[in-house]
């Protein structure tokens, strides 16, 4: 795969600013309007698009709606007039998602199944798919600022892989691209966003763990930190215990400490160039320093860092890396 030099952005903050003339792009299309909207602008670049559709692995028994989704991706590759083809990762996901996330609920700890999935499945899997059939880039419907950005998410995906990424509404704001949906005429423009786990649509990390897991086991489905539903409260998850099925709470919210250990750090930047860090999705960012395998924060962190959960770092606007909470 040859690389498409990018201007003006960090490398969680790509957008195609060049005539794409010729240039041939896979575009992972999930059926929804940001990816249906990211092809045509790409086509109307002049590249030369072909949309995928990657199909995950879905548990058994339980609400699917991968062939709906693929169907709306097969309508939009139509209206568009690109080839389109199927990506059957399944694999890649049940291992790398699915028994991930289900080790480490076992294990008392809180994953986020998403960075997964964009590591090793809608980049990962997605990225030697592209390359195997001759690409020079892929192209991705996600957001790299704004209200909905989701560099939070995007941490753990190899640098060489975002640098051969596109995203061509990453500093768009939603409702532009509703509007550029409509321009183009794709058939998805009024659909909803779907707010699901990776791959798994409707279904809730709760209902999946459930189904999963079962329900016997409070210290399975609480967080650290979280509030949690009983009576008299409000009550505060302060401790669990797996192997005892208790969770610990308290009326007092908990307090946290100043410093944040993570591991599996990936880098996009130099660590010690780390202003600030975001520790929960929508999480308000803290200002700090790295120093080895810990982040140092200025003041007392806002809620308590959960085992398993995303570190991501940032020096001002730009994403350099992440990792994950120990604990």
């Amino acid at each position: 795969m040859r690389s498409i030099k990018q201007t003006n952005g960090s490398i969680c903050s790509r957008m195609p600013l060049m005539d794409m003339r010729g240039k041939k792009v896979f575009v992972g299309l999930s059926g929804g309007v940001d990816s249906a909207v990211s092809a045509a602008l790409l086509q109307q670049a002049g590249a030369k698009v072909t949309g995928v559709f990657i199909k995950g692995w879905y548990p058994p028994g339980m609400p699917c709606t991968w062939a709906a989704e693929r169907r709306d991706a097969m309508r939009v590759a139509a209206r568009l007039r690109i080839p389109f083809l199927t990506l059957d990762a399944s694999a890649e996901y049940k291992k790398s998602v699915i028994e991930y996330l289900l080790a480490e609920y076992r294990a008392g700890r809180t994953p986020n199944p998403d960075v997964m999935c964009n590591r090793d499945v809608k980049f990962g899997a997605f990225y030697r798919f592209a390359k195997a059939h001759g690409a020079d880039a892929i192209a991705m419907g996600h957001y790299r600022a704004g209200e909905k950005d989701q560099s939070y998410f995007l941490w753990a995906v190899p640098k060489d892989i975002l640098e051969a990424t596109l995203f061509p509404v990453g500093k768009m704001e939603k409702r532009k691209v509703r509007a550029l949906a409509k321009k183009f005429n794709v058939p998805v423009a009024e659909k909803r966003d779907s707010q699901g786990v990776c791959f798994l649509g409707s279904v809730s990390v709760k209902e999946f763990l459930e189904h999963e897991l079962g329900t016997d086991n409070p210290a399975l489905l609480y967080t650290l930190g979280q509030r949690a539903s009983l009576p008299d409260g409000p009550w505060y998850v302060v401790g669990k215990d797996v192997a005892k099925k208790e969770i610990h709470v308290s009326k007092t919210r908990p307090t946290a400490a100043r410093e944040i250990a993570f591991t599996d750090a990936n880098w996009f930047a130099e660590p010690s160039g780390a202003t600030s860090a975001q520790y929960r999705y929508r999480g308000e960012r803290v200002a700090g320093r790295i120093d080895g395998d810990r982040f140092r924060a200025a003041a007392t962190l806002p809620e308590i860092p959960a085992p398993g959960q995303s570190v991501v770092f940032f020096r001002g606007d730009e994403c350099i890396g992440g990792g994950i909470i120990a604990g």
